[in-house]
């Protein structure tokens, strides 16, 4: 379609993206690397896949943070999760990710516990999970609510049909994060020496780019919303170095064909009717307040850890894994001393080579690229 391939063209320009590389490096020259850090995993994909981190350097050093929601759920809520697939007449319903994401113990995942006979089911959307209970009334349905704010609408949506239908067999373990109190947890550490933070477009567009402007107001730093082309990550990364460099801190909304100021008010509606603020434990983040989601008293019934009493806590991080460290920024993934050793997508040790938005299967994935 001549449309399509025009817009296509827009964003895949070679010429215009040398030009920004070369103006990156003319105003890099001399100093120390901008650090940018990226809080998206589909953010990190595209850069690994693009090679930007090696074409950008030694000028601009990109990092990844939290930004998966798979890798920064803890080992803790995985046993959880991994204890309720063994209750008689469960199912589990879950997005492909989950399931081969270890506990606290080396291999012990829902994958596993699948082949040895525990009813877990790979879905696509929560609204698959509701599918679920209706279709087999006699079976407790739990779904593993993972995600961030970008996912958080439809499982609101899951738990209000479920609630309409009168479903009895339908909750939700939910593992819901929210983005601003994690990123103001990792801002304030003071090991964390960001010079600028590319926002992710998803999330944005559902809390809005306003969402984001506490960034430049309270701490100082340029933040831009981003698209995921090539040309989207490398424009909003040019943006930021004109600002770090020029001493001109903002918020730029650069993925505007997708992202309003203010976002989408009836997906937040649906999150705020059925979910509240809570304290929620990221992995190498610990406990953050209010960086979590859980159900308002008006739909606990639907609440899958009060009805099956899980425990839940930090849980054991495996011997020599430094998902933790990678997850803040302070360390990546090339210098994990397991990456591409005992830990590799086939068999691996963190959440952070597990998931298809984590920063070590993106540098495994593109390391010609980029490693």
């Amino acid at each position: 379609m001549p449309c399509e391939d025009s817009w296509l063209k827009a964003f895949r320009n070679p010429a215009g993206a040398a030009r920004l590389v070369q103006d990156i490096r003319r105003r890099t020259q001399g100093r120390a690397p901008v650090r940018i850090m990226e809080i998206c995993g589909t953010h990190t994909m595209a850069i690994a896949k693009a090679g930007l981190r090696s074409l950008l350097a030694p000028g601009v050093e990109l990092i990844s943070g939290p930004g998966c929601p798979v890798c920064v759920t803890p080992a803790g809520d995985i046993d959880a999760a991994l204890e309720l697939s063994a209750r008689p007449g469960v199912t589990l319903a879950t997005y492909g990710d989950l399931l081969r994401v270890p506990g606290s113990l080396r291999g012990d995942t829902l994958l596993r516990r699948r082949a040895e006979g525990a009813d877990v089911r790979t879905i696509y959307s929560a609204a698959d999970a509701v599918d679920l209970a209706r279709t087999n009334p006699d079976r407790e349905v739990v779904f593993l609510g993972v995600g961030f704010e970008t996912t958080a609408p439809g499982t609101a949506a899951c738990v209000l049909d479920a609630a309409g239908d009168g479903l009895d067999n339908f909750s939700v373990f939910c593992l819901l994060k929210r983005t601003e109190p994690a990123l103001r947890a990792l801002l304030n550490a003071p090991d964390c020496g960001v010079d600028a933070l590319l926002c992710p477009g998803h999330v944005a567009a559902i809390t809005g780019a306003d969402a984001f402007a506490f960034l430049p107001r309270e701490y100082g730093l340029p933040a831009v919303v981003g698209g995921f082309e090539a040309g989207d990550v490398l424009y909003a990364v040019w943006r930021m170095v004109c600002m770090v460099c020029d001493g001109t801190p903002a918020l730029e909304n650069e993925y505007v064909r997708l992202v309003t100021a203010g976002g989408n008010a009836a997906a937040r509606a649906a999150v705020d009717r059925v979910f509240q603020p809570a304290d929620s434990l990221w992995r190498g983040l610990g406990e953050i307040p209010d960086s979590g989601l859980v159900l308002r008293p008006a739909y606990a019934r639907y609440d899958a850890a009060a009805r099956y009493g899980l425990a839940r806590g930090a849980g054991t991080e495996p011997p020599g894994c430094r998902c933790g460290q990678v997850i803040r920024g302070l360390l990546h993934p090339e210098e994990c001393p397991l990456f591409g050793r005992l830990c590799r997508p086939e068999d691996p040790v963190g959440p952070c080579m597990v998931s298809g938005e984590g920063a070590c299967a993106a540098a495994w994935k593109y390391r010609s690229a980029d490693v």
